[in-house]
């Protein structure tokens, strides 16, 4: 796990502040083929992918959080879906160390189905009034390909907001290095 330094630190307490008020006045308001695009489990993925999972884990509850307390929701749910977003992300990053370039699509794929099943699932355990239809099977699987159509851009505009405050990670300089070495490897003989 990178230590965080101030400088990233605040930084991501702005990205979460404002992917949240992003999301509320804006974001939300747009339809698209009858669902809005959500950019906070993509960013809470995205700063797991890029931070570690103990960094995603606490951004996705602060978020979630703050999230519940600007509409008004029951406290908590997001936060705890969206911790297990970002977790799983980080654990993602920390164990495969993956370099594709679709994994921010697969992963924002994942991340949106995880907090809107997730979501709906708790806030139906919860007694809430949660209308469980064919249309909003529908809604959710819309929700998620939008999600993953915009999650490469969404994951760039993370990536190029936290980079420079990022620590150079040593398995990534180790990796870079084996490879310049031009092919002068003693198992090949010329």
């Amino acid at each position: 796990m990178p230590a965080v330094t101030p400088k990233l630190l605040l930084r991501i307490v702005l990205l979460g502040l404002g992917v949240v008020l992003l999301q509320v006045a804006a974001v939300s308001q747009i339809v698209i083929f009858g669902a809005s695009a959500d950019l906070t489990p993509l960013v809470v993925a995205g700063v797991g992918l890029l931070c570690g999972s103990i960094t995603g884990a606490i951004f996705g509850f602060s978020v979630g959080l703050f999230f519940d307390a600007a509409l008004l929701q029951t406290m908590g749910l997001t936060s705890f879906v969206f911790v297990l977003v970002g977790y799983g992300a980080g654990r993602l990053r920390e164990l495969r160390d993956p370099q594709a370039v679709v994994v921010p699509m697969i992963v924002g794929a994942l991340a949106t189905a995880i907090s809107t099943f997730g979501y709906g699932l708790m806030s139906f355990m919860l007694g809430n009034d949660t209308p469980v239809s064919f249309l909003l099977l529908r809604v959710i699987l819309a929700t998620i390909i939008l999600n993953a159509i915009i999650s490469l851009p969404v994951f760039a505009l993370v990536r190029r907001w936290l980079g420079p405050v990022l620590p150079e990670d040593p398995r990534r300089r180790r990796r870079r290095r084996a490879y310049t070495t031009g092919g002068l490897s003693p198992l090949t003989r010329a």
